[in-house]
């Protein structure tokens, strides 16, 4: 199950990264005025996840990789509460799927945190 796990997640980060290339505008109406340069992050983003998920995917870069994918996590959140906060102003009918992703971040860190650990060979 750690095996499955860890390709899956490393899976859905390469998806995730590509899909900032093939479907950009819902990544930049999320992103918060405040940043600039909305289109470069969205792809500086899409790479990041695709080069983290593909670090992911092999023993040596593991590690450095789940450390990236939390602190990915961490720097699109504001993006995920402007997300909330839009749906909510323009009374959304997914505003619920934009909440709910807000604790999901957390459980997404937590399981990048899991592989930030050696794991004991197995014999």
């Amino acid at each position: 199950m750690y095996v499955f796990l860890r390709t899956l997640m490393a899976l859905l980060y390469i998806a995730a990264g590509i899909n900032h290339f093939w479907h950009p505008a819902p990544y930049l109406a999320i992103l918060p005025l405040w940043l600039p340069a909305h289109e470069a992050l969205v792809a500086l983003s899409g790479v990041a996840e695709i080069v983290l998920g593909l670090g992911f995917l092999f023993r040596p870069t593991r590690r450095l990789a789940a450390w990236g994918i939390i602190l990915l996590l961490i720097a699109v959140f504001p993006a995920n509460i402007q997300m909330a906060l839009n749906y909510y102003r323009a009374d959304h009918p997914r505003l619920w799927g934009a909440l709910l992703r807000l604790p999901v971040q957390a459980l997404l860190i937590w399981w990048a945190w899991v592989y930030t650990k050696e794991r004991a060979p197995r014999t």
